[in-house]
């Protein structure tokens, strides 16, 4: 039977990389960078859709002490890389004051095809994400557990929050990568399936009319990965503190198993119409933490820091049976210390009271992003 520790995970991080002088993004940095950074990570450090973007995935890991040691690894490479080209990588998921009309994308033939069928919605694509892929042999159970965690998607996007800002302007949103990311075909909430063959008849549908070439083109906020036997989550943005997205991760591993659990005892997660949790994902989007969420169950809303105990008292069992107890209850210190977003906003806030004139302000955001980015120090 398969059970919670048969589990495993992998973790990508979508970073840009910004000039070191003025902390703009690097519209087309050198191609060395690249290679050196492929040269030192075995093929774990990929090009993405623009220049300026990044792309390191750890390797298959049993566990989340695995996985954080192969993200220290892979964000210190690409920092000492980047740095002796005058650069740095930043996890944000959107740059501070970037103008997307000034970006280039990736000469490569996916990337083109892309940009060609995609139009003017790609070309606002200066935004990145972090993926989590949790393996789960069974297909039928992949889509089962897809159709019953969708209701945390919501959660989950709150707790990573880093995209405040786009082109220069305080957006409003905490997540404001996803009102972009929304502008292409085929996002948002999966379809509910029932079995793995209704998702293969769905996939077939698409490629035969000529829409897509492979499901790897469904961009849903969770889906089937198109590449691995795994259950990939795409909902959240890419968090500045790697501490802080393990505590992503470990969540979501750990609601996957708890899932699980209740699925071997013939129980299952209450399966909410994607209407009302995109109400859900829409008040993530906008307030992150710092808002309400509502519970369908009681039809209220909730103040987010009382789901984010229910959630560890929900996983904790799991936690336990999986080792990540630390990472799960880690996320309460994003709660005390504030996510991406809303520290930037503050760093910005408190550079304006100091004096500084706007574009220096935005310009000290970037400054604490490059350094958050590193800081592999396991918060408090």
């Amino acid at each position: 039977m398969f059970s919670a520790g048969d589990f495993t995970i992998g973790i990508e991080e979508e970073h840009l990389l910004v000039e070191r002088g003025s902390g703009a993004l690097a519209v087309e940095p050198p191609a060395a960078v690249l290679a050196e950074c492929e040269a030192i990570a075995g093929g774990q450090v990929h090009p993405e859709f623009l220049q300026c973007q990044i792309e390191i995935s750890t390797k298959v890991c049993r566990d989340l002490g695995e996985a954080r040691a192969d993200l220290v690894r892979l964000r210190g490479g690409i920092s000492e890389v980047a740095a002796r080209h005058g650069l740095a990588p930043i996890a944000a998921s959107t740059h501070p004051f970037a103008k997307w009309s000034d970006q280039r994308h990736t000469e490569k033939e996916r990337y083109d095809r892309l940009a060609k069928d995609l139009a003017g919605v790609a070309r606002r694509l200066i935004i990145c994400g972090l993926h989590v892929h949790v393996g789960i042999a069974d297909e039928d159970l992949r889509i089962d557990l897809m159709n019953q965690v969708s209701y945390f998607l919501p959660h989950l996007l709150a707790l990573s929050t880093s995209s405040p800002f786009w082109q220069g302007e305080e957006s409003g949103l905490q997540s404001y990568r996803l009102s972009v990311f929304d502008s292409l075909p085929r996002t948002g909430l999966p379809e509910r399936l029932e079995t793995w063959g209704e998702y293969q008849r769905l996939v077939n549908r698409l490629t035969q009319a000529g829409l897509i070439e492979d499901a790897s083109k469904l961009w849903w906020d969770i889906r089937p990965s198109a590449r691995y036997p795994t259950l990939e989550l795409r909902v959240t943005d890419v968090c500045t503190r790697l501490d802080d997205g393990l505590s992503v991760a470990a969540l979501y591993l750990c609601l996957l198993a708890a899932l699980l659990r209740l699925r071997q005892k013939n129980q299952r997660w209450r399966i909410y119409a994607n209407t009302l949790i995109d109400e859900n994902r829409w008040l993530a989007q906008r307030y992150g933490i710092a808002g309400s969420l509502v519970d369908f169950g009681k039809g209220e809303a909730v103040p987010y820091a009382a789901l984010l105990e229910e959630l560890i008292e929900l996983t904790r069992e799991e936690a336990v049976q999986l080792g990540c107890l630390a990472e799960v209850e880690r996320a309460r210190g994003i709660l005390k210390r504030g996510t991406s977003a809303q520290r930037q906003l503050q760093v910005y806030r408190d550079a304006l009271h100091a004096g500084m004139d706007k574009p220096a302000a935005l310009k000290a955001v970037v400054d604490w992003l490059v350094a958050e980015t590193v800081n592999f120090a396991i918060p408090d």
